[in-house]
């Protein structure tokens, strides 16, 4: 187990390895000062104070869509709407945001209670669907988005819009429901602790309970687990409602603490990042973390690069699909396990 372990982060490591030395590459034949551009690409985050917080703030939301999308591949299902149910969730935080008023506790409790119950529904049908029809929760899910887009513009645009804006936002939200910044001058604010929260307690759901027992035996093989008396249907059904809730959280976390007014007319994308996020992880809670910093660091030093170097910030885009397609080949150092296991194996037999 503990070789399975090593084998993958070494995996890992070498298609991120093998991604930055190709992005260098393609650096080195279009940009003038390749040198430059690939150093401010590498180490644009941490030249500043508030360039550090916009790496770490653009790491919140990916931890959080990473974790709602962790929990579903345990399952071996697919939730491909957690863009939506994000964007759902993002709604419910501003509807509360603003049409109460209530002590700062209680409001940021109640908005972000709303946001979890919005991505928990709108993660509740596609898992409905599957366990009751059979219908493909790919396809519900990656449909469904467009769904929960129109109807969360329509709620905001037609009953919570502020029509003296020069733009199509909602009101502003109360102070009351703000998650406030901690470290001026960047706008990193409470929904880290948040983030932090929520992956120990994935990981304790999904490692120290029967119903995270149950979620990842029928990931393992269904049959098996429903021979072993597990509600297979049960566990589509809640694997879906629990990473609609996180997803719900990650947009309700952003209006609380980065916009404070809804002001998305697309979805943001966070929630096709957490596939990435995912994939990287392994699936594993503990390594979301991990992976979405550095999708995150990549993200905002791709930004650096764009804004001060001949370079665009498409790169990095480049870069992370190399990334992913290494990552998720099977056959990638597939000789090197095989020949570490036989060494092993020799060595036990000596």
């Amino acid at each position: 187990m503990k070789s399975e372990v090593g084998f993958e982060i070494l995996r890992t490591l070498v298609a991120i390895a093998v991604a930055l030395a190709l992005g260098y590459v393609i650096i080195y034949l279009v940009s003038e000062e390749p040198g430059y551009a690939f150093s401010t690409l590498v180490t644009g985050p941490l030249t500043s104070v508030r360039r550090f917080g916009n790496f770490i703030e653009m790491a919140i939301p990916l931890v959080f869509t990473g974790l709602a999308l962790s929990l579903v591949f345990q399952a071996s299902q697919f939730n491909i709407g957690a863009e939506g149910q994000l964007f759902l969730g993002a709604v419910a935080a501003t509807m509360v945001g603003i049409a109460f008023q209530l002590p700062p506790v209680i409001h940021v409790t109640l908005a972000l209670a709303a946001a979890a119950a919005a991505g928990a529904l709108g993660g509740a049908v596609p898992g409905l669907l599957k366990a009751r029809w059979g219908a493909n929760e790919l396809v519900s899910s990656l449909m469904l988005n467009y769904v929960y887009y129109r109807l969360g513009i329509y709620i905001i645009n037609y009953h919570f819009r502020d029509e003296r804006a020069g733009a199509m936002v909602s009101l502003r939200l109360a102070e009351s429901s703000w998650l406030h910044h901690f470290w001026p001058p960047t706008r990193l604010h409470g929904g880290l602790f948040i983030a932090i929260g929520a992956v120990l307690l994935t990981y304790v759901f999904l490692y120290h309970t029967r119903w995270g027992y149950a979620l990842r035996m029928t990931g393992i093989n269904a049959s098996f687990a429903a021979y072993s008396g597990i509600s297979v249907g049960s566990v589509i059904v809640y694997s879906q409602v629990l990473s609609g809730a996180v997803a719900g959280i990650a947009g309700g976390v952003e209006m609380l603490g980065i916009l404070r007014r809804f002001q998305w007319q697309m979805p943001p994308g966070y929630g096709f990042d957490g596939v990435i996020v995912a994939i990287l992880a392994r699936n594993h809670p503990l390594l979301v973390p991990v992976a979405a910093l550095f999708l995150a660091y990549l993200r905002t030093g791709a930004d650096i690069m764009a804004r001060e170097t001949d370079m665009t910030a498409e790169m990095v885009t480049v870069i992370q699909s190399v990334m992913i397609l290494l990552v998720t080949a099977q056959a990638f150092l597939r000789q090197y396990r095989h020949r570490a296991i036989v060494r092993a194996s020799r060595e036990a037999n000596a």
